[in-house]
């Protein structure tokens, strides 16, 4: 037998029925510290001297963020 189930909510319904912590207000602040070191460092090398100091990523993952930041950066 099979039976299915479908649930209509948001994300932060969904969270809460299953008892998740909100870490909205953690994602917020490291969401600043990103964009405060961002505006800070202010070229490709040092948002990726950042972004590796803030967490394990393989070489694809950081070509994939020097791509997007230096594509970012000919469009300003």
């Amino acid at each position: 037998m099979k039976i299915n189930v479908e649930v209509e909510c948001t994300p932060e319904e969904a969270r809460r029925a299953m008892g998740l912590p909100d870490l909205s207000p953690v994602h917020d602040r490291y969401v600043q510290m990103m964009v405060d070191a961002i505006e800070k460092q202010g070229t490709p090398e040092g948002f990726a001297d950042m972004v590796r100091n803030w967490g394990p990523m393989g070489e694809g993952a950081m070509s994939f963020w020097r791509t997007m930041f230096e594509s970012g950066n000919k469009s300003g």
